[in-house]
């Protein structure tokens, strides 16, 4: 499957206030892992990352320090860990590693997992803040849409089907021609649902780790900082097709509509992924209607987690070639992408040309028009006035001039972009 964008910070139900953020563990049944789970992290970070302060423990599993301590001292009397010096008045400044007992046991545990990072949250949890932060709470009005696709030239009426598309929160089919900006329009509806949603860095399912957070599609907030020399940012622990399981390091990465949960998952190019359409919405048709996805894991175990996200799929190929009519009913919205007017071509132009600081002539259009649409049946599409002018600047660089609409230098853009149309010799 190919996907261009996942946007879990700008997504969800909008801003998350501190006051309903994930609550700070303070005991092991607040973070609702085993007491081994923990000691096993513990053992298994010293033995990745070697000798390292009780601070630096704190910051790799990003758990408050009371609660790191009480286990480094249980370690310290099982003989599993020792302090090794201290670079500070408190146990914060210790320096702890392994013993030779302790060395064995976090190969042991290794055998079972090797994740190192922050604390896991139980499968529990993160359905309940899922829930809690669910995009079905997400609601624009007409005059946001507008605001947030003024920067593209699109028809009024376009902006009336986007609008309840976006507050159903449920599936979105965005088709047309090529460069009619279907990538365009999907990724300004996942920029207009602003916010930030808290999300776990890993979440535990029967004792395997999967792995949610990815920095490509998930950024902490930007005000993420220790308050007070608090050992935990919450947002560290909770940052603002079934799971890939690697069997070398005995850990899962969560699945694309998994890492999208409370945000917006583009399917782009649709139809063209190695998986057949047919096969990719029979899998995704229970969790379409049910907001509820089954994963499974290695050991054939199955566990629910649930399905909330926008999904929009956006395709050049025409939908009664994908999928039958059975399948597309499960796709509430259907939004044609439509090749702009020759007025909305006119005003696309015009801005492509201010954004690159050239002066705009309507001859240019008409030039464009006459010589090369109409002669060479070439259809106009939205990407092209965007196109042409950075072919004409390209071409201007070369040739150690100004860019300007010249007929010279739009004939020769058009000539170095269109194809199917005789060149002089």
């Amino acid at each position: 499957m190919t996907t261009t964008g996942i946007y879990v910070p700008q997504a969800g139900s909008g801003n998350v206030e501190r006051r309903h953020a994930p609550r700070i563990p303070v005991t092991v049944e607040d973070l609702g892992l085993s007491e081994e789970f923990i000691i096993d992290l513990l053992l298994k970070t010293l033995y990745t990352q070697g000798a390292r302060t009780g601070q630096q423990l704190v910051e790799s599993l990003c758990l408050p320090f009371p609660f790191v301590d009480e286990q480094l001292l249980m370690l310290q009397q099982r003989r599993f860990v020792e302090v090794r010096g201290t670079s500070g008045p408190s146990r914060a400044g210790y320096m702890f590693d392994l013993t030779g007992a302790g060395r064995d046991r976090a190969r042991e545990a290794s055998a079972s997992s090797q994740y190192v990072g922050p604390a896991p949250v139980p499968l529990q949890q993160y359905r309940r803040w899922v829930e809690a932060q669910t995009i079905r709470q997400a609601h624009v009005t007409r005059t946001l849409v507008e605001e947030g696709f003024s920067w593209l030239v699109l028809p009024p009426e376009m902006i009336d089907q986007i609008g309840p598309a976006i507050n159903s929160a449920k599936s979105l089919f965005l088709y047309g021609e090529s460069g009619n900006g279907k990538t365009a329009m999907a990724e300004t509806i996942a920029r207009l649902l602003g916010g930030s949603i808290f999300i776990p860095f890993a979440i535990e399912v029967d004792g395997q780790i999967m792995v949610l957070y990815d920095p490509v599609y998930h950024h902490p907030p930007d005000d993420a900082r220790e308050q007070d020399n608090a050992p935990l940012s919450v947002e560290s622990l909770w940052v603002g097709a079934d799971g890939e399981y690697d069997y070398q390091t005995k850990m899962y990465q969560a699945p694309f509509q998994m890492k999208a949960n409370g945000g917006v998952l583009i399917v782009d190019d649709f139809g063209r992924q190695r998986v057949p359409p047919r096969d990719l919405l029979n899998r995704w048709i229970v969790p379409l209607e049910k907001r509820v996805d089954f994963l499974s894991l290695h050991t054939g175990n199955k566990f629910p987690v649930p399905f909330d996200c926008l999904l929009i799929f956006a395709t050049n190929i025409a939908p009664s070639e994908l999928v039958e009519e059975a399948f597309l009913r499960r796709i509430h919205y259907k939004i044609r992408a439509e090749s702009p007017t020759r007025e909305q071509y006119e005003q696309i132009f015009e801005r492509c040309c201010l954004g690159a600081g050239i002066g705009y002539q309507p001859e240019a259009v008409e030039q464009v028009y006459r010589d090369f649409y109409g002669p060479y049946s070439i259809a106009p599409r939205g990407c092209h006035p965007r196109d042409l002018v950075d072919h004409l600047c390209d071409i201007a660089r070369f040739l150690e001039q100004d860019p300007s609409l010249s007929r010279d230098l739009v004939e020769r853009a058009c000539k170095s972009y269109f194809l199917d149309f005789p060149t002089s010799t």
